[in-house]
């Protein structure tokens, strides 16, 4: 039998950047957060080099930014969730400045912005270069941990979901040093991030395997758009798992890619060339791979000797894998980084279930469609995640019967061949005879080992990716290259396992 606790207040599972945020929102009620890393460690959050996006110069404003983000989005943006995000944005920055975060300035104090991708103005704020997520969560960390009314508890591992006979959710199933321990509370704040752990090469801590979004899912919540994955174009090709990333910001800084004859490529693929959207230039560097000519990306003229103090993250990592960029080509290719899809969500976290809120990457509030636009997911994490946490927080208590919604566990075996075919057939280039092939894969993965909360993320890409028949963004279809009138997917678990058993019937 379980270990019980009962905990007078919300539950935070995960300790990124949207989960922190959510719990010192929430105050004063109190708080528990559940991370099985220990803080500022296992998060995408921590990992983010780029920086924050947001309208904090004279020469930008809000309505911009909200434009460039339902740009990026290629027509599944929900607007109203984009101006709520570039409204709330420059705020978000300034307290997370409030917190310690050491943002770079310039020498009147103001904060010194990156121009990245498919944004109009430089609006990214960063910290030195290339290591804002490590120094946001170090400040946040610190207040968290100062926060009278949060108890963080480090080796926590989600397990299921406590759900009542109406379909609310009151609470979680973990395992707490090694005890499985169901702690019912008020309300339960999903954070766990994003699907890159089920990717073969990704720019993302590999714990992160959609286990938040499978065990929501399990439970009948509604998901998002999870057909939609971000690759990043330039993750360094070093035989790294995962792989080190080669920030945007070094083209916004001019760097160039080019094949292995030295040639610049991108202005056959996009008239921006460098600064293409993501989605673009990843396809554009896949064709350039897939064709052998290799893909590099050229920093020597734009950064060069001042690569060790303007890039350090980005130097160390290409030293790591006997590259020296200041002199040498940086070889590059496109890994999986981002799920624009997850847990259905409002502007204030709620998802389809009561009780359960969902903030990060792990959510789908809509604001990034498509293609999320560069730097807009701390964004992200730090808006929604602290609308999540008031939200949550203002749910009273419920008493009454529960049951427990688990998963089973996938084996490292089952884990390493599921990797392999997510990165081979919904990957940059997908088409239906691939995916089929995964859906199959998954099929027999689950015969074999149960339906484990990474297989059901999983079977919701892929399935979704089948049953889209275009090219939007960051789905992209060689069988179906054109595009269709846009419309988002909303689909539950039962939708998605109905999609392979039709495609097998055609």
């Amino acid at each position: 039998m379980p270990d019980r606790l009962r905990h007078d207040g919300i539950v935070v599972v995960g300790a990124g950047l949207a989960g922190l945020t959510a719990a010192l929102a929430a105050a004063p009620t109190p708080v528990l957060v559940l991370t099985e890393a220990a803080l500022n460690a296992g998060c995408s959050s921590a990992w983010a080099q780029g920086g924050m996006a947001a309208a904090l110069s004279a020469q930008d404003a809000p309505a911009l930014h909200a434009a460039d983000t339902v740009a990026a989005g290629a027509g599944l943006v929900d607007e109203a969730m984009a101006r709520l995000l570039a409204e709330e944005g420059p705020a978000a920055v300034r307290a997370l400045a409030d917190l310690g975060a050491p943002f770079d300035r310039t020498p009147d104090g103001a904060f010194a912005q990156s121009l990245e991708a498919a944004h109009g103005k430089a609006r990214v704020a960063r910290v030195k270069g290339d290591q804002a997520g490590r120094a946001i969560m170090e400040a946040v960390s610190v207040a968290v941990l100062a926060a009278p009314h949060v108890q963080v508890r480090t080796g926590a591992r989600l397990t299921g979901l406590l759900q009542a006979q109406d379909g609310r959710i009151v609470g979680v199933l973990a395992e707490l040093d090694g005890r499985p321990t169901e702690i019912t509370a008020n309300a339960v704040v999903l954070a766990t991030g994003g699907i890159g752990g089920l990717y073969s090469v990704t720019t993302t801590p590999a714990e992160l395997k959609g286990e938040g979004l499978g065990l929501a899912a399990l439970a009948g919540a509604t998901i998002a758009d999870p057909e939609f994955v971000q690759f990043h174009p330039t993750a360094i090709d070093i035989a790294r798992d995962p792989a080190p990333l080669a920030t945007e910001a070094l083209r916004g800084e001019g760097a160039l890619l080019v094949n292995a004859s030295g040639e610049r490529f991108m202005a056959r693929y996009h008239p921006a060339g460098e600064l293409a959207p993501r989605d673009v230039v990843a396809r554009a560097i896949h064709a350039e791979r897939e064709a052998g000519r290799g893909a590099f990306l050229d920093a020597r003229q734009a950064v060069g000797e001042h690569f060790p103090d303007e890039f350090p993250t980005v130097f160390a990592a290409c030293l790591s894998g006997g590259v020296d960029p200041r002199r040498q080509l940086i070889p590059v290719a496109p890994a999986c980084h981002y799920h624009m899809g997850g847990i259905a969500t409002d502007a204030e976290g709620r998802t389809s279930l009561p009780g359960l809120f969902a903030a990060g990457e792990c959510a789908a509030t809509g604001v990034h469609g498509a293609n999320r636009l560069a730097s807009n997911s701390l964004l992200e994490a730090a808006v929604f995640g602290a609308r999540a946490g008031r939200t949550a927080a203002a749910e009273p208590p419920r008493a009454g019967s529960y049951e427990a919604v688990t998963a089973a566990e996938l084996p490292p075996e089952g884990l390493k061949a599921l990797r392999q075919a997510m990165s081979r057939h919904a990957g940059v280039v997908r088409d239906a005879e691939g995916l089929a092939r995964l859906v199959h894969l998954i099929d027999g993965l689950e015969a074999a080992y149960g339906r484990s909360a990474p297989l059901v993320a999983a079977r919701f890409t892929a399935a979704a990716a089948l049953a889209r028949r275009e090219s939007r963004g960051g789905h992209y279809r060689a069988d179906f290259p054109g595009q269709v009138a846009p419309a988002r997917t909303f689909v539950k678990l039962a939708d998605v396992e109905q999609v392979g058993l039709r495609y097998a019937a055609e």
